[in-house]
């Protein structure tokens, strides 16, 4: 092959297309390279191996001569070369993030024993997120340090307008949306307060179960909770409930489940157990619907009681986890979001 000529041939080429017509023609299958090995069979036996190595050296050197006349036309054309037959870079896969990822596991525990998961606004008015509940306007929660308020004209019936600092606001509505019981609720949303340390952030997600029909009890509350927590934490987890006070339940409880981290013996390592302090961990409120509560969704306290509860997602994935500071959910660490 007349080197002079494919030289000049691939210098002259203009286009990223004539080049690959040219790349074609020399180094495809039906090429002039392969033609030439194919006459190797009519080399004699002493000189095959020089005769291989020199067309070798030819169809290197011709693949050199494309490649940077390639750059050349690219560059001056401002052309991009790409190889359509390369296979396509392989990126990382990501994950769901473990707060969506509990959120799918808790709906669907509670899908199996008749809740129907809803939303409710995470924007609402005070009516919403306090009359409703039975909290009047002189109630400690509605002060700015526990309540963030959104600085908009406040709405002549339903007050100002807030951020929820709980998903409770979901109770009046559901309540006055299905009029008549039984009530089956699981409402998970953002919720909103002004608090910032390992076991809490500024905005945290919650999950709200509401039961009302014609003849609930604590009994039915306990079972449920007991339920729960065999389901998500595992066999052998315990749980507790203390009395408290709450303005949209009577009577009312802190529900505490038995800590993973340190076995519930308030110790890990030797030290104080960072996340429980006590073998204990506060998850949320519940209680008994106050018959206000009731009354202003429209159901009829004597025929009909029920019971709902309160819990932050990022605490029962500390505990199920192991977990010691909540501010890692959102940190953007990619180390930590790996783990889950």
């Amino acid at each position: 092959m007349d080197q002079k000529k494919y030289e000049l041939e691939i210098n002259s080429a203009k286009t990223l297309d004539e080049l690959s017509q040219l790349e074609i023609k020399y180094l495809g299958r039906n090429g002039q390279i392969n033609k030439l090995l194919s006459e190797i069979k009519n080399v004699p036996n002493e000189e095959k191996r020089e005769y291989g190595q020199k067309v070798n050296l030819l169809k290197t050197e011709i693949k050199k001569y494309i490649e940077i006349r390639k750059l050349i036309v690219s560059k001056e054309k401002s052309e991009v070369f790409f190889d359509k037959t390369l296979p396509g870079k392989a990126y990382p896969k990501g994950s769901i993030h473990i707060v969506s990822y509990a959120i799918e596991e808790i709906t669907k525990i509670f899908e199996k024993i008749g809740f129907i998961r809803v939303s409710y606004p995470e924007v609402d008015w005070e009516y919403g997120a306090f009359e409703s509940l039975n909290m009047p306007s002189g109630h400690p929660a509605r002060d700015d340090v526990e309540t963030s308020f959104i600085d908009v004209p406040a709405h002549p019936n339903l007050g100002k307008m807030v951020l929820t600092p709980h998903t409770s606001n979901g109770q009046n509505r559901e309540m006055k949306r299905v009029k008549t019981p039984p009530i089956r609720m699981i409402n998970i949303s953002k919720c909103y307060r002004p608090n910032w340390d390992p076991t809490h952030t500024p905005m945290f997600h919650q999950f709200e179960g509401l039961c009302v029909d014609s003849d609930i009890s604590i009994v039915n509350l306990r079972g449920t909770l007991d339920y729960f927590a065999e389901k998500y934490f595992g066999k052998g987890t315990k749980t507790r409930l203390r009395p408290h006070h709450f303005q949209f339940t009577e009577p009312s409880f802190e529900v505490d489940i038995s800590c993973n981290n340190c076995g519930g013996i308030g110790k890990y390592k030797g030290e104080k157990c960072r996340v429980c302090k006590s073998g204990w961990l506060e998850l949320g409120g519940t209680g008994m619907v106050h018959p206000n509560v009731l009354r202003e969704g429209g159901i009829d306290p004597s025929a009909n009681s029920g019971w709902a509860f309160g819990f932050g997602i990022e605490r029962v994935i500390m505990m199920k986890y192991g977990l010691d500071d909540i501010r890692n959910y959102y940190s953007g660490d990619i180390r930590f979001l790996e783990q889950f």
